[in-house]
């Protein structure tokens, strides 16, 4: 995977690209990031690269020139690119996915100030917004999005973290603890120190579709129940914090429990 991220501040990536799992993905060759500076490419006598709106109205408009330059310059036949824009489709965990599965190299256009001359928009592939709030560039909407990538890629984190986190199946994460087993009068569930794998992956999923239908009603209207989800609606709904199965699995697994 090649990304491509064209800005009109290219220190803003000094630190997304030196740290955690993008750099071990950079040093693994795993990906290749550039981030290409749209100033280089304006051919405006004072190096301009933005101008007042044409018609009037507030703020500064970046010029379509030394985008459209410096998009000619680096795009290759595989390139998709996107620009970053709140007229985009809203990015999702699919999403991700299909960039990384359709396209070999993405360029990602930061937009900067007030928006981007209209006549851009004839040389992109698609829009996409990471979501319906206003931030000053595209810049951080593009780390984004190259990090929700980039840790998909075979190698990049352990394969049953990508599987385990929220999104993957449309429910969010169940909740996870590490030591101590009490802290504060708040202990870890008995049940994840039992040793039963198949009991502790019910656990998780009661407690997924739990978080997901209080916090996230929107995922789980779209979510297809099975029926074991449907038992273990049930017994929320019903209160049962120890239902016979959990208890089995406790009883089983009492000497191995803290």
């Amino acid at each position: 995977m090649r990304i491509k991220i064209l800005t009109l501040f290219p220190e803003m990536f000094d630190g997304f690209l030196t740290n955690s799992i993008i750099k071990r993905a950079l040093a693994k060759n795993l990906v290749q990031i550039e981030i290409i500076n749209i100033r280089d490419y304006t051919k405006d006598k004072y190096g301009r690269v933005d101008s007042t709106p044409v018609g009037g109205g507030a703020g500064l408009i970046m010029k379509c020139q030394p985008i459209i330059d410096c998009l000619n310059a680096h795009k290759v036949k595989e390139s998709h690119i996107v620009l970053l824009s709140p007229r985009g489709t809203q990015y999702s965990q699919q999403k991700a996915h299909e960039l990384l599965k359709n396209y070999k190299e993405l360029i990602f256009i930061c937009g900067h100030y007030e928006g981007i001359d209209e006549r851009v928009n004839k040389y992109i592939d698609e829009q996409i917004s990471i979501g319906d709030y206003i931030l000053t560039g595209g810049e951080i909407a593009s780390m984004a999005i190259s990090d929700s990538i980039i840790r998909l890629i075979d190698g990049a984190i352990a394969s049953e973290s990508v599987k385990e986190e929220s999104f993957e199946d449309q429910l969010l994460e169940y909740p996870q603890f590490t030591e101590p087993t009490e802290y504060n009068g708040d202990k870890i569930p008995d049940i994840l120190y039992s040793g039963n794998h198949q009991a502790i992956e019910k656990w998780r999923k009661k407690e997924s579709l739990r978080l997901t239908r209080q916090y996230r009603p929107d995922l789980f209207s779209k979510y297809t129940l099975t029926k074991q989800d449907k038992k273990l609606l049930d017994e929320i709904d019903n209160n049962e914090d120890n239902p016979k199965w959990l208890l089995q699995a406790l009883e089983k697994g009492k000497k191995f429990i803290k």
